[in-house]
């Protein structure tokens, strides 16, 4: 499609709130650009969910302008402002020119001007330097139109100086090789691999950002593979991985490789590539050689967990976040027999969806492993067709399904707590287990029995 065309598209489809931005910035003799991701995401023909505008008003001047609207201060001293219109929040940045970066993150100062030439020559890659007006079209200064149809990443300008500036730019062009599927240009490659130990002045927040991105997109497992000296400054777990051969006949890949190949079998949510990142990473730990020479990984999933935890920890990833994945890890190649009576004691220790990812795990793991030993596939999908089944008969798995509850043993004389429990505890074993009905009647029995007892 040519590039026209592609332009002929946007502006015919830009949100009506983006529309009054522009005609209101005009209104006050004031002009503004589209600019950044949203710019990016047009020309990939991916409807953009931010709009964020650049111009040569000043922060008071752009308050002003649109004092008929909610205007939130988000970040002033940097010249922004954020516009609300119809429920739409824009951001909009008076365009300026940035000092030193004495942190390796933040500049030291900042400079406003009219001049959107100043504005692009301070951003990070050449498919974010782009800006739009409806009139003017495309200003597009440093080829990121061409740099889009070449599906490379390439810094503006001198990419040695743009890393050195801000740390955090070496992981956002990373990041946009595994969302996009785009190479890294050669001296933009090597600006990166020769600044990336900045990465450890940023913060673990800005960090955890990035990385759930990454390993999220469509090409992770590249990124992972090629730039693993650069990853390994924000995750040094995966370090000690790559190419470590595992001379066991189950496997065809060395443990990183085995990593992201099993990632690209698995959804783009974090918990669950997160899990698969980490599932196998205490395999060099615990490697030990039988006396035929094969490979073993003792005990690999308790170290894997351990360091999963300790990891997302200081990313200051969510505590939900970090509890799921080390559960996966965990359980990653512990054994499931495929009856309903297991499935049941699963769904009671990890919940439904849980449950659900650790068996997609489970499919993963075992489609990286050498193509003779995918047998586990076909018990993988018998257990999944008997969770089904489960769910479908709205089976009891967990306490809160029992036909009785706390009150119901009070009712009957029991008020000590732990008895309480105890006894609830053993009904719910006795449920799955099928060894009687979860009916009250029965269950208010077996627990005057059980309190006997």
């Amino acid at each position: 499609m040519p590039m026209t065309s592609v332009w002929e598209v946007m502006k015919l489809n830009l949100p009506v709130p983006v529309e009054k931005a522009f005609k209101q910035l005009e209104s006050c003799g004031f002009c503004g650009y589209l600019v950044g991701g949203c710019v990016r995401d047009y020309l990939l023909a991916t409807p953009p969910t931010d709009f964020d505008m650049t111009t040569d008003a000043t922060p008071a001047e752009i308050i002003a302008c649109f004092a008929g609207c909610r205007v939130v201060e988000t970040g002033i001293r940097h010249g922004t402002v954020t516009v609300v219109i119809e429920e739409m929040a824009i951001e909009i940045t008076t365009h300026r020119i940035e000092g030193e970066y004495s942190d390796s993150r933040h500049p030291d100062a900042v400079t406003f001007t009219r001049n959107l030439a100043d504005d692009l020559a301070r951003r990070d890659f050449t498919i974010n330097a782009m800006a739009y007006h409806p009139q003017k079209g495309l200003i597009d200064l440093y080829g990121g139109a061409a740099d889009l149809k070449k599906k490379i990443i390439r810094g503006v300008g001198d990419p040695h100086q743009r890393m050195a500036e801000d740390a955090l730019r070496m992981l956002r062009g990373l990041r946009f090789g595994a969302v996009l599927g785009f190479a890294l240009e050669a001296e933009t490659g090597t600006a990166i691999r020769q600044n990336c130990g900045q990465l450890r002045h940023i913060s673990a927040e800005r960090i955890a950002t990035e990385l759930n991105k990454l390993i999220c997109g469509k090409n992770a497992k590249a990124i992972i593979l090629e730039e693993t000296a650069v990853l390994g400054v924000v995750i040094p777990e995966l370090l000690p991985a790559k190419n470590f051969d595992q001379m066991n006949p189950h496997h065809c890949y060395d443990v990183l490789t085995h990593t992201a190949v099993a990632m690209e079998t698995l959804a783009p949510v974090p918990r669950l590539r997160w899990a698969m990142l980490f599932h196998d990473l205490g395999k060099p730990q615990t490697f030990t050689r039988d006396d035929a020479g094969v490979g073993h990984f003792k005990g690999h999933s308790k170290v894997s967990e351990a360091m999963a935890r300790q990891r997302l920890t200081d990313l200051r990833i969510s505590k939900n976040t970090v509890d799921q994945v080390c559960l996966l890890v965990k359980y990653h190649d512990t054994l499931i027999e495929a009856d309903k009576t297991s499935v049941k004691r699963w769904l009671n220790r990890l919940t439904e969806p849980l449950f659900r990812d650790l068996i997609a795990i489970k499919r993963g793991d075992n489609l990286a492993q050498a193509p003779e030993y995918h047998g586990r596939l076909a018990s993988l999908e018998r257990l999944a067709a008997l969770l089904d089944q489960v769910i479908a008969e709205k089976a009891c798995f967990a306490l809160k399904d029992l036909a009785v509850n706390g009150n119901d043993l009070i009712g009957l004389g029991i008020e000590n707590g732990a008895e309480i429990g105890r006894i609830l505890k053993q009904l719910l074993e006795g449920v799955i287990e099928e060894a009687y009905q979860n009916k009250k009647d029965i269950l208010i029995e077996k627990a005057k029995e059980m309190h006997r007892c």
